[in-house]
């Protein structure tokens, strides 16, 4: 099973960005790449190489479904597993995100203890 040890997130709003890394980085031990949207994160990813997407659904420019649609055709991006993090989180929509290919969606507000044990057992479940 290939480990999770590099995670982008795609998020807007930089009080959640800071709260995000702290809960990945220092609990979680994940090396994190924080990017303030789908374009800076578009340019990123190649180099960054992540084993994962976190992206925020609603942002403005390039929703976090459209980032993910576009990171998908960069060259080793296609099978990156995603994550979605969104504070609408009605049944309906939380099918809608994951048939758009995330392995996971998680509901803001989120609790930053269990961040990164939320997100490796996603990973996990997705790695099989």
């Amino acid at each position: 099973m290939q480990e999770l040890s590099k995670i982008l997130h795609v998020e807007d709003d930089l009080d959640i960005q800071a709260i995000a890394q702290i809960a990945l980085e220092t609990i979680g031990g994940f090396e994190v790449l924080q990017c303030s949207s789908g374009q800076e994160a578009l340019k990123a990813a190649p180099d960054f190489k992540p084993d994962l997407f976190l992206l925020d659904v609603m942002m403005p420019g390039m929703t976090g479904p459209e980032t993910l649609a576009e990171l998908r055709k960069l060259p080793g991006m296609a099978d990156v597993p995603a994550i979605f993090m969104t504070a609408k989180a009605q049944r309906d929509e939380v099918a809608e995100f994951l048939a758009l290919g995330a392995i996971e969606v998680v509901v803001k507000p989120f609790e930053p203890m269990e961040l990164a044990g939320e997100i490796r057992a996603a990973w996990e479940r997705h790695q099989g």
